[in-house]
């Protein structure tokens, strides 16, 4: 399964994308990142089947581990791709919010979009390193 992580707004050269960077390099599945200009832009088409996670300060909370398996069972699904769209400032529209398959937040607190890339790359390459049983990770 293709994990493809869709963002608005420029992570250019910065500690964020220095930690995106890292992250990604490790995750071992297919992963692609889009940028997309703060409004405008055309979010690129999905594969088929898909799933599509809106990052969101009122999403649900999920453990590495249960994030892990949410993965898991889309890929075993036939899931192709799992979609990470992060918003500009202003979050995601209503529509946007209501199509998605998941919100997924990272705690009450508002976070930097730029950061909220690099917390995303990282907690990806966690739930890939988790299903391949990898022992890094430590289950708390």
């Amino acid at each position: 399964m293709r994990l493809h992580v869709i963002a608005r707004g420029k992570i250019a050269r910065s500690p964020e994308a220095e930690l995106v960077a890292r992250y990604m390099k490790r995750i071992i599945w297919p992963v692609v990142q889009t940028e997309l200009p703060d409004t405008g832009g055309t979010v690129p088409a999905p594969l088929t089947p898909a799933r599509e996670v809106l990052l969101d300060e009122r999403g649900k909370q999920l453990s590495s581990e249960d994030f892990a398996a949410l993965l898991g069972r889309w890929r075993d699904e036939g899931v192709r791709e799992a979609r990470f769209l992060i918003g500009a400032a202003d979050g995601h529209g209503e529509a946007a919010r209501t199509r998605a398959d998941l919100l997924l937040g990272f705690g009450p607190m508002t976070w930097p979009h730029l950061l909220v890339r690099a917390m995303l790359a990282e907690q990806l390459w966690r739930a890939t390193s988790i299903l391949a049983g990898h022992p890094y990770h430590r289950s708390g």
